[in-house]
């Protein structure tokens, strides 16, 4: 069965904590220079781990990725002009 996932952006005030962030998720990508973080948490348990995260004091943020919730089967508004003709057809 596929757990359901979403990312978090935690936004932090120093590299040394990344150690603490790490044990919540599936750390993804790590921002030295703008210091934030993406991890990825099973769906269910979102909401407890974006209050624990809170609770840390160099924690200054936490932001939650939307991207499970965007529709991605996207409609084509007009056709592709390649695909009209079949070019195999004098062969």
């Amino acid at each position: 069965m596929i757990t359901k996932r979403q990312g978090l952006i935690v936004w932090f005030q120093h590299m040394k904590n990344m150690k603490h962030i790490k044990r919540y998720g599936n750390l993804i990508y790590v921002s030295r220079k703008l210091k934030y973080a993406v991890i990825y948490v099973n769906q269910e348990d979102i909401e407890a781990i974006e209050k624990k995260l809170l609770k840390h004091s160099f924690v200054s943020k936490v932001e939650r990725s939307y991207k499970p919730f965007i529709r991605t089967d996207f409609e084509n508004a007009k056709p592709d002009d390649a695909k009209k003709y079949d070019y195999k057809m004098g062969i």
